[in-house]
């Protein structure tokens, strides 16, 4: 797959700043192929094979063997407390659920998991990582109990999401950025605020890099985060499929364009 150097100009022209630095910097090695373009073919053969290579994923050793101990431990479990103490559980669930990133803080993914969301005091509805809080929702262990998760359906959605999960990050491990493209494609078309990419960190990655704002813009006020976003992007656009392809293909290339460069971000842009 081939870029043009036309295409590529087409593809920032949304974004206020970017074209003149990412297009030098894509172009300014002369011979060199632009930052980005593995990474978009990679993307893009992923998007084709994705079906069956997400289920030879599903057989390999490692991840036969932590879904086989999850739906055990699923199974047997008599209370909500002692299915979350186990540690293969854990592993499972939360990766599934895109927590992967917290399950070394077990303390805080019990009490989130269990959060009463009809309580707006409770810790998933407090927490701006929105993840707990669509986590909590799905299983409902606050007033249901295992009933959800010892569901047959319920854990064979899981074990496919934990495999779909593995299957991006060995992806990433690859070509970095690809797993995050490829769940933002998944969620895209769900954004209908601002506040939910802020939560999100997967959202907020691909948004920001594209974008071009940043990292430090997180450590601003979260109407300044909003302003910053909001002022560039219109979220309604997300429910096209051909903008959501392009928006990836501009992170991707912001994305590898960060990564070739060791100079330091810009101010905060708001």
């Amino acid at each position: 797959m081939s870029i043009s150097s036309s295409y590529l100009t087409s593809l920032f022209a949304a974004m206020p700043g970017a074209q003149s630095s990412l297009l030098d910097t894509l172009y300014g090695g002369g011979s060199s192929a632009p930052s980005g373009q593995a990474e978009i073919q990679a993307y893009t053969s992923d998007l084709k094979n994705q079906t069956q290579d997400v289920a030879a994923t599903a057989q390999q050793p490692t991840v036969k063997q932590a879904v086989s101990q999850f739906t055990k431990a699923v199974q047997s479990a008599t209370s909500v407390n002692q299915l979350l103490s186990n540690p293969a559980v854990m592993n499972v669930l939360l990766t599934a659920n895109g927590l992967g990133d917290q399950v070394a803080y077990t303390g805080l993914a019990k009490a989130a998991l269990t959060s009463d969301l009809t309580n707006t005091n409770s810790l998933a509805n407090q927490l701006t990582d929105t993840r707990w809080k669509t986590a909590a929702a799905n299983y409902n262990f606050a007033t249901s109990g295992l009933s959800v998760i010892q569901n047959p359906t319920t854990i064979n959605a899981i074990a496919q999401a934990y495999a779909q999960t593995v299957w991006e990050q060995n992806e990433d491990n690859a070509n970095p950025g690809v797993a995050n493209a490829l769940a933002f494609g998944q969620q895209a078309s769900s954004i209908t605020s601002v506040d939910q990419i802020l939560g999100n960190s997967t959202l907020r990655t691909v948004v920001t890099t594209a974008l071009g704002l940043p990292e430090a813009i997180a450590i601003q006020p979260l109407e300044a985060q909003e302003r910053a976003i909001s002022s560039r992007l219109n979220i309604s656009q997300f429910q096209d499929p051909k903008f959501v392809q392009n928006f990836i293909q501009r992170y991707l290339v912001a994305n590898a364009a960060n990564a070739s460069t060791s100079s330091p971000s810009g101010g905060i842009l708001v």
